[in-house]
């Protein structure tokens, strides 16, 4: 038999204390994971990716913005090893077995260019829908473009934890929009799509839900065709449909509608930029499913009412879809604004305004 490196094992996380140090493109897979498997995360590191500052910023995981102490390594059951640097990361192991705490590698992502990566013909774009979240909602297609790609540009709200697959030295590029703080604007995600696969690396562009829905793959596809870049569409699950599925909420069923109308919430009615006509959606007869309304819901489900509505159609928001710390806040209409804030649920969620919002699978 050939000797292995090691012994593959699964390690009970869930509910323990698991310190990540690093906070870069080789940490980020992991804490995905560890979240996905219930440990709680602790990330050292003076600097983090802007996905991973998001993630602390929602109290999903707590970073401590400084360099790693011993008292870190004696507070935890696993130490994991993402500096993206192989002699600190070695540093970061020798000191958790002086303490004796098991050590593992971070991802295989890196910051700069893979070793002997010349440019070379057969760029392309790979447009890739990722899901709500939830790693185990991509496509098939898409997770083997993920494990294909020689640069990973990815969304805070893509599943992260898919970015522990990448080959290894694979260049990993946070591009998140945070909402009210870092944001990478849409020309240099552009810009670096194009770039990347002229240099004739297979570019993978990894986002939450689809792609086509709200997500700006229009864009980004104009973009580089325009500069004759190659693309293909992995299309993704989106989020108008598996969040609400998936706390229970059909967005059609045969006794309670006949359509469905998703929109996004970006910007408030009455907005100059704002091209929806509520009245119109008010009298559709559709369930109404609001992305990116969390800020405007308040006034969104006023301008329903407004339009003819019934102030007590129901209503509900669903925060953090498919992901560990998912929840649901019901309410009627005229209340599901108040009832989002008091309950203080913060983007990303998804709230359907509608009779399936009431949906009961024990009923009629």
């Amino acid at each position: 038999m050939p000797p292995t490196a090691g012994l593959p094992v699964e390690l009970p996380v869930a509910g323990r204390p698991v310190l990540v140090v690093g906070g870069g493109p080789a940490a980020v897979g992991k804490i995905a994971l560890l979240r996905e498997a219930g440990a709680a995360v602790t990330v050292v590191a003076p600097a983090v990716l802007a996905s991973i500052a998001d993630l602390a910023d929602r109290g999903l995981i707590f970073w401590q913005r400084r360099e790693v102490i011993d008292d870190d390594l004696v507070r935890t059951w696993l130490v994991v090893a993402g500096t993206g640097d192989p002699s600190a990361d070695a540093v970061v192991a020798e000191r958790a077995a002086a303490h004796r705490r098991f050590c593992l590698p971070g991802s295989a992502g890196v910051a700069g260019e893979r070793p002997g990566d010349e440019r070379r013909p057969g760029g392309r774009v790979v447009l890739v829908g990722g899901g709500p979240g939830h790693p185990g909602l991509i496509t098939v297609s898409g997770l083997a473009a993920i494990r294909e790609a020689d640069v990973v540009l990815h969304d805070r709200l893509a599943p992260l934890a898919l970015l522990d697959q990448v080959r290894p030295g694979t260049r990993i590029i946070d591009v998140a929009k945070i909402p009210g703080g870092a944001t990478t604007p849409q020309a240099e995600i552009n810009r670096l799509l194009v770039e990347h696969a002229l240099a004739g690396r297979v570019v993978v562009r990894l986002k939450g839900g689809d792609n086509f829905v709200f997500g700006r793959g229009g864009e980004e596809w104009q973009a580089s065709v325009e500069a004759g870049v190659p693309v293909q569409i992995v299309p993704g699950v989106s989020s108008a449909l598996a969040v609400p599925g998936l706390a229970g909420i059909p967005v059609t069923h045969r006794t309670a509608n006949h359509g469905f109308t998703v929109i996004t919430g970006h910007v408030p009615p009455g907005d100059p930029r704002s091209m929806l006509d509520y009245r119109a959606l008010a009298r559709s007869g559709t369930a109404v499913v609001i992305m990116m309304g969390v800020a405007n819901l308040g006034r969104i489900a006023q301008a329903l009412i407004d339009g003819g509505m019934d102030p007590d159609t129901p209503a509900a928001t669903v925060a953090d879809g498919s992901l560990p710390g998912q929840r649901t806040v019901r309410a009627l209409l005229s209340g599901i604004g108040a009832a989002t804030t008091a309950a203080g649920i913060h983007p990303p969620a998804i709230t359907v305004i509608g009779s399936v919002a009431a949906f009961d699978p024990a009923g009629p």
